[in-house]
């Protein structure tokens, strides 16, 4: 009973010397990834880099102790540290006290909010966030991320939370550019961009292990961080306009919670709401993923508590809010991480770092930090997902381009509201005006198919309409329309068949048309009948009054339906040959 609330308790159990072995390896190669991205996804945020390397201690330590995935690498990322960015920059200037303290109540509050979703198992709710969705706003927000680091890769005061901000002021102040700045943010992109696949084949070439070169071809953004501040250490470049990180404070971060401002809480709710969402949604698909390569599984409501935490604890430690990073655990999937103590090592790796390195972080480029975000980001871009989207269901592409419109011209927030009120508004609309079939006998068989696309055999004192959604206030006005329209049309008709097939739930205005049915055809002597009702949907009818007022019956299947009430054109469309037509799934 323990272990359930404890995951570790189970893994702990039978830990051995390889697998501890497997997680130090992949403890080493993440944490090698994680102090450069780490600072540099704090500077996205517009905080201190330490806020980043806090971000990857006590988050993940939380996180192994509860969390349900081995591979999932918590920390810093890109997206959820523009959101936060913008969030609190609504609130206070970058830089300025209000600024950082907006920040860690963001990750308080939206720790709190996937703790409190997570005890209450309603993880089901980021379901609302359509994959549509989710692929649009990423794309934007990584063009945003993007833009906004051209004025570290330039040099230059280029600023803007969206396009027709950043735009202009490209334009404005691209005269203002620093030539050094722009050649080492050159050499060092080209560089990672280079290392992405052809530092591990270089390393190959050498004699090293396929598998030994692929893991080393991951410290390419250390090589970079190490280079490129010793270059501008030794040529002096922060004298000539290059921007550096300066002094880092040393040491490990203090345990305090921030100061409680009331009006700042209330204005960071929503926001804060929103990046709870779309880390969790984010870290979900990360973590199944990796977890199906394995046949593993992971625990969605175990994923919210053990990311609450995370966000919790980074809150606490004058951390940035975090979530898991998909690069990172990808790099520590394929370095062997068994178990989620890999992320506990890495975090005492990154404590270790900050305690003795710092120092020697001084002169690192801004523009280092820039070019490690953008090669990081154009993993998210994915322009071919709208074409594609929006070939299969329009409906699906409109979202998908809306949010990226919102999200690049208006806001990041804005953008990601308007894609989930889309994509309800769009769920409403076509559940709504559901599929409805007249269905027909197929020849010399049991099955009953759509009389629009199939060779069936109908009676004319029967009116079968199969329903393909599940009923409720929206659509039951629709359903109730149809039926009216067939007892008018239909001068023979002496019953009416609803075949319940695809229908998982009768909701009380539902409920109500149903009894309107009912009532309507029996003053016009025609009898209401249902079939192939799923058990589910039978408890509920069986506890209102419908049932016992029904004036027909309740079949179990749609054949059983006919062979009552059309007995003789039942038995000859069962000896008739079956026609050759093909069966669809409508």
């Amino acid at each position: 009973m323990i272990a359930k609330f404890f995951p570790f308790l189970t893994w702990a159990r039978t830990y051995q010397r390889t697998t501890l072995s497997n997680d130090l390896i992949a403890a080493l190669v993440v944490t090698i990834m994680l102090i450069p991205q780490g600072m540099a996804y704090a500077m996205l945020a517009g905080l201190p880099p330490q806020a980043g390397l806090y971000g990857a201690m006590l988050p993940l330590i939380l996180y192994a102790l509860i969390g349900s995935s081995p591979a999932l690498a918590v920390g810093p990322v890109a997206v959820i540290a523009l959101m936060t960015a913008t969030a609190a920059g609504n609130v206070a200037d970058i830089g300025a006290p209000g600024f950082h303290l907006a920040a860690l109540w963001i990750a308080l509050l939206s720790g709190g909010m996937m703790l409190a979703l997570g005890l209450l198992r309603l993880g089901f709710l980021a379901n609302f966030l359509s994959h549509p969705v989710i692929s649009g706003f990423i794309t934007a927000a990584g063009l945003l991320i993007a833009a906004s680091q051209l004025r570290h890769l330039l040099g230059a005061d280029i600023r803007g939370k969206t396009l027709p901000e950043v735009i202009p002021s490209f334009f404005n102040n691209i005269h203002d550019l620093s030539l050094p700045t722009v050649l080492l943010s050159a050499v060092v992109l080209g560089f990672l961009l280079w290392s992405r696949t052809g530092l591990a084949k270089l390393l190959a070439r050498v004699g090293l292990s396929g598998p030994l070169a692929k893991l080393l071809g991951k410290t390419a953004l250390l090589i970079a961080v190490v280079v490129s501040t010793s270059l501008v250490w030794l040529l002096g470049l922060d004298q000539h306009g290059v921007a550096i990180v300066g002094a880092i404070p040393q040491g490990l971060p203090p345990l305090s919670i921030p100061e409680l401002d009331l009006s700042l809480i209330q204005l960071l709710m929503a926001p804060a709401l929103m990046i709870a969402i779309v880390g969790y949604v984010e870290s979900m698909s990360i973590a199944q993923t990796l977890a199906a390569k394995k046949r593993q599984s992971i625990d969605p409501d175990r994923e919210l508590i053990a990311l609450g935490l995370s966000n919790l604890g980074a809150g606490v430690t004058n951390a940035m809010p975090v979530t898991g990073g998909l690069s990172r655990s990808i790099v520590n999937f394929d370095a062997g991480a068994a178990t989620p103590a890999a992320g506990a090592m890495t975090a005492m790796m990154i404590a270790l770092a900050v305690v003795a390195l710092t120092p020697l972080m001084y002169y690192l480029p801004s523009a280092t930090l820039a070019a490690i975000i953008i090669v990081a980001v154009i993993s998210l871009l994915d322009f071919r997902a709208l074409p594609r989207t929006w070939g299969y269901s329009r409906a699906d592409g409109a979202a998908m381009a809306a949010t990226m419109a919102v999200t690049l011209l208006i806001g990041v927030e804005q953008g990601l509201m308007a894609g989930v009120g889309l994509s309800l508004m769009l769920f409403l609309y076509r559940t709504s005006r559901p599929h409805m079939a007249v269905v027909g006998q197929v020849p010399g068989t049991e099955h009953f198919r759509n009389v629009a696309r199939h060779a069936v055999i109908t009676d004319p004192t029967v009116f079968s309409i199969r329903v393909d959604e599940s009923l409720y206030f929206p659509n039951a006005r629709a359903l109730e329309d149809r039926i009216t329209q067939a007892l008018h049309d239909l001068p023979d008709l002496r019953h009416v068949v609803l075949q319940c097939t695809a229908v998982n739930y009768i909701d009380a205005s539902a409920l109500e048309s149903l009894e309107a049915v009912n009532d309507r055809l029996k003053a016009a002597q025609v009898s209401f009948h249902l079939s192939e009702v799923k058990g589910p949907v039978m408890d509920q009818l069986e506890r209102s009054h419908l049932v016992e007022k029904l004036t027909g019956s309740v079949f179990l299947t749609q054949f059983d339906a006919m062979q009552q009430l059309a007995p003789e054109v039942t038995r000859a469309c069962m000896e008739s040959p079956r026609c050759d037509t093909k069966l669809s799934t409508t």
